[in-house]
């Protein structure tokens, strides 16, 4: 397959499983997980799906665990609706990214710059 052609059909299976994810069943996915990146690769065979969740690690890996469950129905149903001779078998990968990048963010808003304090201790003259 062309270069080209494997990346078209990751971002292909990332908006469709992103859409088969809010019709599964199972209460380990129904957090808020979204799919960070697909990864294809070169024959086409093997798809790394990039999961992360904002809720955590521990709902993080049962979600994880929850989508290696469904993986049977989510690869019938990709193969449907992409129109695909042969679907590529899915491997859910935990990627906790947005968590870490969400307690950066804590940690930075927290910080006060020396500047501001000074400013903020001293009388306004009018």
């Amino acid at each position: 397959m062309a270069n080209y052609k494997i990346g078209r059909l990751s971002e292909d299976i990332k908006r469709e499983l992103s859409a088969l994810m809010r019709e599964l069943k199972d209460p380990r996915v129904a957090g808020m997980i979204s799919i960070l990146r697909c990864e294809v690769s070169g024959d086409g065979s093997h798809c790394k799906v990039h999961v992360s969740a904002l809720d955590g690690d521990g709902a993080l890996n049962e979600a994880v665990k929850g989508l290696k469950s469904a993986s049977g129905f989510l690869r019938r149903e990709l193969g449907n609706r992409l129109h695909l001779r042969k679907c590529p078998e899915l491997h859910f990968i935990a990627d906790g990214s947005i968590a870490y990048s969400a307690k950066i963010n804590e940690m930075l808003s927290g910080l006060v710059p020396e500047g501001v304090e000074d400013a903020a201790d001293e009388p306004e003259e009018a």
